[in-house]
């Protein structure tokens, strides 16, 4: 049995299909952005009772002037919708974390701010995160991979953002 010629529409896109080691790469790649995101959410939820997005919300607040953030910016910070962040916040108002209110400049914006008790909660959960992402990654990585890790992780988002396909 003779293998069957490739079709010229096979050749046209040969180059688009990813070497073995390109596939072996992208794969390693898939796994990581799979499983991280995963690990680190299960830590903060068994320690801190928080998921990762919202402990991302938390910090996002906690580092803004005023400790308050336009919930459009805070949604773009935290990679979420605008829809899928106020269910969340909301969830976070209703643990006495967060608070939203109209924005004073622009009323047609609402602005969400950091509670004390919001800002303690983080702050006892802060610990056991950076650990466990010290552990996983910084401390997994010499300084210069994890400075190219960074650049690369950057590069790709820069892809991401931009609006040429």
């Amino acid at each position: 049995m003779t293998t069957p010629e490739p079709s010229p529409q096979a050749d046209e896109h040969a180059d688009l299909w990813l070497t073995s080691a390109e596939l072996a790469s992208w794969m390693s790649v898939v796994r990581l952005i799979t499983r991280l995101p995963w690990a680190i959410d299960a830590q903060l939820l068994r320690d801190a009772d928080l998921s990762m997005v919202e402990y991302m919300t938390l910090a996002m607040l906690s580092e803004a002037p005023a400790r308050t953030l336009r919930m459009s910016v805070l949604a773009e910070h935290t990679s979420s919708s605008l829809s899928r962040l106020s269910h969340l916040v909301k969830r976070l108002e209703r643990r006495g974390y967060v608070r939203r209110e109209a924005d004073p400049v622009d009323g047609r914006f609402t602005n969400a701010i950091l509670l004390p008790a919001g800002m303690s909660k983080l702050e006892s959960a802060a610990p056991g995160h950076v650990a466990y992402v010290r552990h996983l990654v910084v401390d997994n990585l010499s300084g210069e991979r994890l400075r190219r890790l960074g650049q690369d992780a950057e590069r790709i988002l820069r892809r991401i953002d931009s609006p040429a396909r």
